[in-house]
């Protein structure tokens, strides 16, 4: 695979037009006319990444500097892994100098300088595999998890928030003290909580929507940056109790 130095793709496609096939969907026509249009598609073959997503992060992290050599990241949702290679590359963990976890409940092939793990993130016991795969603290915790979407927007939105939250969950617990977390939302109004406790435990909050999502997508990742430091555990079951109260 190529270098990933810039999340911009490069040069131009030809615009291809697709016919509707005996027996296709005019919907599975479109998508079809759409991906082979797609220079982000055509861009990511060209540099040997397994999906268009890779340059969401490459775009992410050329604006905010999030992977830097030596670093050690988890990727939770990391199918079929563009975002991996990204940080794979990032890091140098080709090169021994960093550490890249991904897991997702999809199979994942092989990507030489990464530890994959298969299975659910939301398994009771997701958590302790990951723990012990890391054997460590993680600098970077970036997350693209989203449910299947239903079509009903609201219900798509509170269920890709919920992966969100399971997934600062588990950074919270492993990050060391300045380190960032990353995570898929879709736009909608219920993501207050999430966001007053990222804000609470990190010294910046942005939202962002790379480039590279689609404009008719309703995708934005949020991005916190400066960890505080793990919060003791009696600390946080005194603030859920008041917050029942």
């Amino acid at each position: 695979m190529s270098s990933s130095s810039s999340g911009t793709p490069t040069g131009r496609i030809k615009s291809t037009r697709v016919r509707t096939a005996k027996g296709r969907k005019i919907s599975s026509t479109l998508w079809l006319q759409r991906q082979l249009n797609d220079p982000y598609v055509a861009e990511a073959k060209k540099r040997g990444f397994r999906s268009r997503a890779a340059f969401k992060l490459l775009e992410m992290d050329d604006k905010l500097h999030l992977l830097k050599p030596g670093q050690r990241v988890v990727d939770l949702g990391a199918a079929p892994g563009g975002w991996t290679q990204v940080a794979v590359e990032r890091v140098k963990s080709r090169e021994g100098k960093g550490y890249v976890l991904g897991m997702d409940i999809l199979e994942i092939q092989p990507i030489a300088g990464a530890t994959l793990l298969h299975g659910d993130f939301l398994a009771d016991d997701a958590p302790q595999r990951l723990f012990d795969a890391l054997g460590g603290q993680a600098d970077v915790v970036i997350s693209d998890l989203a449910a299947p979407t239903t079509g009903h927007r609201q219900t798509d939105h509170l269920r890709t928030l919920m992966l969100a939250e399971m997934a600062y969950d588990f950074a919270s617990r492993v990050l060391v003290k300045d380190g960032a977390f990353l995570a898929k939302l879709f736009q909608g109004g219920e993501t207050k909580e999430l966001l007053d406790i990222l804000k609470r435990d990190f010294k910046t909050i942005k939202h962002i929507k790379p480039p590279a999502s689609r404009a008719d997508s309703v995708e934005v990742y949020v991005v916190a940056i400066g960890f505080r430091g793990a919060r003791p555990k009696d600390e946080d079951d005194n603030m859920s109790q008041s917050a029942e109260e």
